[in-house]
């Protein structure tokens, strides 16, 4: 498994440089439309997922949790797909989908660095990832009604915070020489 995720170490990375574009916008801009976080969220979940979907695939053989990634990947596309048609959406019905995804999310991720624990030091920051997408998802629930500046910000402070971690397990992973037989 830890051959099949360090051919695609570069995934991580780049997962992690999108979410941190997405929450550098987010601070930038944050007087933006409920249609303009409506298309970036819709977009940047598309491409996540579209990304994990390629790693599930392209690593289909030598995985054993391969179902776990191409659902997480299949989810992230649903729920851009679903933003994109539905622009109208309110702002709690756009706290909701964010919330289900990244709960789903932080759970996957989870389920996944538990499951390298034995081949790899620094699930740690897989740990982390899955932890903070977690929290977000509370703080979402519990929180519905601060209103849309208040998620605009904190989306931000999520997808920078996760996608730091993202861009540590990749180089992490990069780092890593797999014990050859």
């Amino acid at each position: 498994m830890i051959e099949a995720l360090s051919r695609y170490w570069w995934a991580f990375l780049i997962r992690g440089i999108l979410a941190i574009g997405l929450g550098v916008l987010a601070w930038v801009w944050p007087g933006i439309t409920l249609a303009a976080l409506i298309i970036v969220f819709g977009a940047y979940a598309f491409v996540d997922g579209v990304f994990l979907v390629i790693k599930a695939i392209g690593s289909w053989k030598e995985r054993d949790d391969r179902w776990v990634l191409l659902f997480e990947g299949l989810l992230g596309i649903g729920i851009g797909i679903i933003t994109f048609f539905s622009p109208g959406v309110t702002a709690i019905g756009l706290l909701f989908y964010i919330a289900a995804w990244s709960l789903a999310t932080g759970i996957i991720e989870i389920v996944g660095a538990i499951r390298m624990r034995k081949e790899i030091k620094g699930e740690l920051w897989w740990i982390l990832t899955g932890l903070v997408s977690i929290a977000f998802a509370v703080i979402l629930m519990v929180f519905p009604g601060a209103g849309i500046l208040g998620l605009v910000w904190l989306l931000g402070l999520y997808a920078i915070v996760f996608g730091i971690f993202l861009i540590a397990l990749g180089i992490r992973i990069h780092m890593h020489k797999p014990a050859r037989a």
